[in-house]
């Protein structure tokens, strides 16, 4: 049985709570949980985008910025970054005052309600933050309509490994050893929720057949380490 919500508004201030409460030790376990490789999973995601200096990106589960801080390393090009927690958000913002980065605006939003105009942006990013909606068509809806046409989205998120023995340890972790030192050490239950959501969240096929019922075009995917994580890019059509 299920201990979490995982779909609609109930779900959506489940998950901002949850996030509120550890956004004073994210960063430190998103390094330690994952040994490091969630910073390769990133750099991995980035190249599979078409990022230049003048692109506009739209962050969308921005968190703490890890993404937008990736894309600054190497383009000057202007981001937004969005999150329904204001507590991460707040992390953010330090660290852009503290490193000097410069067009990188933060927003507090809904995914599925985006405060911008249609057209607006060519390239929208999403960070292990899309099985977190609450409606996965709605916000899908959304990004098609503030990307301009041939603009392109990438989501990038975990998936249930096809590897029958790197998922039997994978698992072992990811369902047990994880969340008890992620309790231990932030005091919340976002690391009990983090495994059930992944087996909660839609197939590799179901996600792609979602961005194409949203009308995205060229939607694929690319598995990575095992297939723990999964990148998946769609374009809108060029009307």
């Amino acid at each position: 049985m299920a201990k979490f919500i995982h779909r609609g508004n109930k779900k959506k201030k489940q998950v901002q709570k949850m996030f509120d409460d550890i956004s004073s030790s994210y960063n430190f376990l998103n390094r330690f949980l994952s040994f490091g490789i969630d910073k390769y999973w990133r750099k991995k995601f980035l190249k599979n985008l078409p990022l230049k200096n003048d692109s506009y990106v739209l962050d969308v589960a921005t968190g703490t910025g890890d993404i937008g801080f990736e894309i600054k390393k190497r383009y000057s090009c202007q981001i937004i970054g969005l999150d329904y927690s204001s507590k991460m958000l707040d992390i953010a913002i330090q660290k852009a005052k503290k490193s000097n980065i410069k067009n990188f605006t933060f927003i507090q939003g809904d995914a599925e309600a985006l405060p911008f105009d249609d057209n607006t942006f060519d390239i929208i990013t999403i960070s292990y933050g899309f099985r977190n909606l609450g409606n996965f068509e709605n916000a899908l809806n959304e990004f098609y309509r503030v990307l301009k046409p041939n603009g392109t989205l990438g989501i990038l998120e975990f998936s249930q490994s096809k590897s029958k023995i790197f998922s039997f340890m994978f698992n072992l972790y990811f369902n047990y050893i994880l969340p008890f030192l992620g309790k231990l050490i932030s005091g919340s239950n976002a690391y009990q929720y983090l495994p059930e959501s992944v087996t909660k969240f839609a197939t590799r096929d179901e996600l792609i057949n979602l961005m194409k019922n949203s009308k995205f075009i060229n939607c694929s995917m690319e598995d990575i380490t095992f297939g723990v994580t999964s990148i998946f890019i769609g374009k809108k059509n060029i009307e």
